[in-house]
């Protein structure tokens, strides 16, 4: 695993950032798998995924 970190900004607007909210809500480990390499991959996909999640709810961007 990578010890760098890398800041990355994105503008969005209101409806876009609430969608993606909901998406980092809904998506789960069966759907990173389908994507990923190997079950490492699926796994950093997620845990990138909750790193954007909290960005979002830090945001105002926290679906129920």
């Amino acid at each position: 695993m990578s010890t760098k970190t890398n800041p990355i900004k994105v503008d969005l607007p209101d409806d876009e950032a609430l969608a993606l909210a909901q998406l980092c809500k809904r998506i789960s480990y069966s759907d990173c798998r389908t994507n990923a390499v190997d079950n490492a991959e699926a796994y950093i996909m997620l845990d990138a995924i909750a790193k954007l999640q909290k960005s979002l709810a830090e945001a105002g961007y926290s679906p129920r």
